[in-house]
């Protein structure tokens, strides 16, 4: 720093406005680098505006989109899982997008119907609201915001939003209704399959209504609790089959309860919703095209 100081100081100007000896001032850059510079700033504000977070890139342009929404991440994460069932959608040919942890927020869930995905699978705590004996027949789709009577009051007040914790011991956290899903919920899920891992995501209809309301063609969920473990294994075989197999919506209910069996503990057993999307394939529920070179059925 000292040699440098000391080299710029016997480059001064000599009396009368000469320049003395060395090498020319430096100038700044010419007026075309700037240019370029502002062109390339303009380009990574246009990518950015047209291609934001959870949208699709310029390689995934055309394709279906499916998203794996895994609110258990902070909880059991299970790597292996996410990476085959990813693997799976691909090879059908879906651009797959991965939500986990501490992403998984009220707004998410707000905003997740604008993304224009034609399947999710909801990696989540889910369940009927109470505790022992008690219970209020309404289903309860879990997110990972703490709790505060402070956040969302209008969606609280309306009864949207309650609060539950997944067990004894652990944080209170938000929770989405069948209300949410209709009255707050951004956009719709037109022709998209909704896969619900959590525990009675179909023991009531409510919530796989409000999906269907909002323009889902088909709802895929347990009747009852489920062990974590159990419900990775068989989501995973049940998107084998939609995908690897083509099977319709009952064939690959079937062959999952055939396979896989209820739930080891619990009993649950999975079911779809509406009745009437059994006869119809993964490719005629989401009603989209699939590339000629990628794995769908024809």
């Amino acid at each position: 720093m000292t040699r440098a100081k000391a080299k710029k100081a016997t480059h001064g100007k000599q009396p009368g406005g000469k320049q003395a000896g060395g090498k020319p001032p430096k100038k700044g850059l010419p007026w075309f680098a700037w240019l370029f510079i502002a062109l390339a700033i303009a380009g990574a504000v246009v990518l950015v505006r047209i291609y934001p977070m959870g949208q699709p890139s310029p390689d995934n342009l055309g394709k279906p989109r499916a998203a794996i929404v895994d609110q258990l991440y902070n909880l059991q994460p299970n790597e292996a899982f996410i990476a085959e069932v990813t693997r799976e959608l691909e090879e059908y040919g879906f651009a797959v997008d991965l939500y986990q942890g501490d992403e998984i927020t009220v707004d998410f869930y707000c905003d997740l119907p604008s993304h224009g995905y034609k399947l999710i699978v909801f990696r989540a705590h889910s369940g009927l609201l109470g505790g022992g004996d008690f219970y209020i027949p309404e289903t309860v789709l879990f997110t990972n915001e703490e709790y505060s009577t402070s956040r969302h009051p209008t969606d609280q007040v309306r009864g949207r939003l309650t609060m539950g914790a997944p067990g004894p011991g652990q944080p209170v956290m938000f929770g989405i209704t069948a209300s949410f899903v209709t009255g707050s919920m951004k956009g719709r899920f037109d022709d998209t399959v909704i896969i619900i891992m959590g525990c009675g995501g179909i023991a009531l209809t409510d919530l796989a209504q409000a999906f269907v309301d909002k323009g889902a063609s088909a709802y895929l969920a347990w009747d009852l609790s489920t062990l974590l473990h159990y419900a990775d294994e068989a989501t995973l075989y049940l998107t084998g089959q939609l995908c690897s197999e083509k099977a319709t919506i009952k064939e690959a209910v079937d062959s999952t309860m055939h396979v896989k069996g209820p739930d080891p503990e619990y009993e649950a057993v999975l079911q779809y919703y509406p009745s009437g999307t059994g006869d119809k394939t993964l490719e005629e529920l989401v009603q989209m095209e699939f590339d000629a070179g990628d794995d769908a059925g024809a």
